[in-house]
């Protein structure tokens, strides 16, 4: 027997009208960093500082989901200024650096906002984000992730990790809920 599964156009092309339905859903959003909201590379300079490039479009995703009612997470294992910086500028509340145990970090943060699982999207790009990617009701790779989690995600990304993929899914989340039309005519 074969399910006619019925699709719904989006910018970023065709998605199942399933995924569109579990985006609705959508309270809250864990993501990692390093090749996710940059390219995943780290500059070092010769003084030892570290550098990172991200995109303006992702910022302006957090913020739109965040005015939408959808909390934004930062879960990383690695640790860096530039981070906090960049994530309290664009008034990201919780900010989990250095935290190599990303599932734990994540039902901590569920437990403290109330919000359950199913309530919970995640966006990674290697295989650390696998176990937070899974435990979320809506698992997402980045177009250029390993190639173990996009097989584990419910959506990889048309953009690359650092060139707009949180803005994708940002976009995807507002639209599956109704709220994207706000979010455009209040930038303008």
């Amino acid at each position: 027997m074969h399910t006619h599964q019925t699709h719904i156009g989006t910018w970023y092309g065709d998605i199942s009208s399933e995924l569109f339905e579990k985006l609705a859903q959508v309270q809250i959003l864990f993501c990692d960093v390093d090749g996710v909201f940059s390219d995943g590379r780290i500059y070092l300079g010769n003084q030892g500082e570290e550098l990172k490039a991200f995109h303006t479009r992702d910022g302006l995703g957090v913020k739109a989901l965040m005015t939408a009612g959808v909390e934004v997470v930062i879960v990383t294992g690695r640790s860096s200024r530039i981070v906090e910086q960049r994530m309290q500028h664009l008034g990201v509340r919780h900010i989990i650096q250095g935290e190599h145990d990303k599932l734990t970090a994540m039902q901590r943060i569920l437990k403290d906002t109330g919000i359950k699982s199913e309530h919970a999207a995640a966006i990674g790009d290697d295989l650390p984000d696998i176990p937070m990617l899974t435990h979320a009701h809506v698992g997402v790779a980045v177009y250029d992730a390993h190639p173990a989690v996009q097989q584990r995600a419910d959506y990889v990304t048309q953009q690359r990790g650092g060139f707009g993929a949180v803005r994708e899914l940002a976009d995807l989340i507002l639209m599956s809920q109704g709220k994207l039309h706000q979010v455009l005519e209040s930038s303008t």
